[in-house]
């Protein structure tokens, strides 16, 4: 018996809130549909980028003072690092793999 009185107020309680929340709602006025943009304006299809050969790859790593030179790098504070050129620095000697310098 109370369990079907507890189920009657539950119901009760339930639809009063629903009409006070919608009685609170303000009438919105009508807008303009958004404009439509598809997902793939600016698409760009993947390129697989020319890879290099292991042993090259760490050669050139070790040429730049190997993973000590990049914990170096990553250790200095961002306003502290003094801004590198292209040839200066760890990574001075780093270019694209397969391709000529730019």
């Amino acid at each position: 018996m109370k369990r079907h009185l507890y189920i009657a107020l539950l119901a009760v309680l339930g639809a009063a809130v629903a009409a006070a929340a919608q009685a609170q709602a303000p009438a919105s006025p009508p807008t303009a549909p958004a404009a439509w943009r598809s997902a793939f304006d600016g698409y760009q299809p993947f390129s697989e980028e020319k890879t290099v050969p292991w042993r090259q790859a760490n050669d050139t790593v070790q040429g730049v003072g190997g993973w000590r030179a990049y914990a170096r790098e990553a250790a200095q504070p961002a306003s502290a690092a003094a801004p590198m050129t292209s040839a200066s620095g760890p990574h001075g000697a780093h270019h694209k793999p397969g391709g000529a310098e730019r």
